[in-house]
């Protein structure tokens, strides 16, 4: 295939993955859940592998193409030590916000405020407990607790 038949479908393959680092790059500016910031992080990725794979494929080379797969190894990393920041992030404060990292912070490093956030980024722990023996727990929070019949 000549440079002339191979333009348009190089063309085509740039196009495909501009549009997806475009969309990966809104969502991480305009949401703030992070399991979505994280899916749009990865979107990035892809459009950047799109992008690779067809300049090899232009180019006739394997370079992109095997730089592609150096990149996918780094993202299933990247995956798995994301799950667990988001779930110790969500363990801690109980919410998958973003502004829920400023309290997972080291207590020397000056907490940066964004104005736009809620007055209160962190919620008190709640731990579970076990109910006394002999007593059923609550099922409501109102309701108070009741002797088990034996």
């Amino acid at each position: 295939m000549n440079a002339a038949q191979s333009l348009p479908m190089l063309q085509n393959a740039l196009t495909v993955g501009a549009i997806l680092f475009s969309l990966g790059l809104v969502g991480i500016l305009a949401r703030r859940n992070l399991i979505v910031m994280f899916l749009a992080a990865e979107m990035m990725l892809q459009g950047i592998s799109v992008s690779l794979v067809a300049w090899s494929r232009y180019h006739g080379d394997w370079g992109g193409q095997v730089l592609v797969i150096f990149v996918l190894t780094v993202a299933a990393c990247e995956a798995a030590v994301a799950l667990v920041f988001v779930l110790q992030a969500f363990a801690r404060t109980g919410r998958l916000d973003a502004a829920a990292w400023q309290s997972l912070r080291e207590a020397n490093l000056v907490r940066t405020v964004d104005h736009e956030l809620p007055s209160i980024d962190t919620l008190p722990p709640r731990y579970p407990t076990l109910a006394p023996a002999g007593v059923l727990p609550p099922t409501d929070e109102n309701e108070p607790l009741q002797r088990e019949h034996v």
